[in-house]
């Protein structure tokens, strides 16, 4: 077998193992009498992304770095969310560290938000989100929230400029991973504070760890 074949095959092992542990983890959240399934399984997911950048060639060492520094924030972040009681604000404070790791990375493969059409765009949505959520908001998470909304929002938009500047495989996977990390963080937003989504948890994990899965990707040669 040649080089490129065994690499893609220990490629698809490691996606399989990730998807496997996914879907543990959202049946553990959507049925009841499971939850330990989520409790385990949800922060192993991650766990695993971020085991596959260790192992993976890398032709940017310091992008890899800032990128596994974001996903091991992100693992923390898994945590705090899914325990029992009131861990919101530890959680968000996680991902608002992790999205600033990304941005890190981004950085090292681009200039700052240029083109201006990414920012625009990923302005407006934020702008939307926080639109909606706003009335449902308790004050004291307000400037919290709007924080790491706007940090999330342009760690996304970064990284569809820095696509944009270079336009390769590694740079769209970015592209990708940042706006299914818009969308998942929306969603999961909108069902806590705003309006109730039918199987939230699934489509918040999936569009989860589908970001975190292209973020890693992106950090190979």
């Amino acid at each position: 077998m040649s080089a490129p074949a065994r690499i893609h095959r220990r490629n698809i092992g490691w996606l399989a193992t990730v998807v496997a542990s996914a879907v543990l983890a959202i049946i553990g959240a959507e049925a009841e009498g499971l939850r330990a399934l989520h409790y385990l399984f949800k922060p192993l997911a991650t766990l695993l992304v971020a085991a596959m950048v260790l192992r993976m060639a890398a032709a940017e060492p310091g992008y890899r770095r800032a990128v596994l520094a974001g996903l091991l924030l992100s693992l923390l972040g898994d945590v705090f969310l899914m325990l029992p009681g009131d861990w919101f604000a530890f959680g968000l404070g996680s991902f608002l560290l992790a999205h600033l790791c990304y941005l890190r990375a981004l950085r090292r493969r681009g200039g700052w938000f240029r083109p201006r059409w990414p920012v625009l765009a990923y302005a407006g949505v934020a702008a939307m989100v926080l639109a909606c959520l706003w009335p449902h908001l308790p004050t004291d998470l307000r400037i919290p929230v709007t924080v790491y909304v706007a940090a999330l929002a342009a760690m996304a938009a970064q990284a569809a400029c820095v696509w944009r500047q270079r336009p390769d495989r590694a740079t769209a996977l970015a592209a990708v991973g940042g706006a299914c990390f818009v969308m998942s963080d929306a969603l999961l937003a909108i069902d806590r504070f705003a309006i109730t989504i039918p199987l939230a948890s699934a489509w918040v994990l999936v569009s989860y760890w589908t970001a975190q899965w292209c973020i890693a990707r992106s950090t190979a040669t």
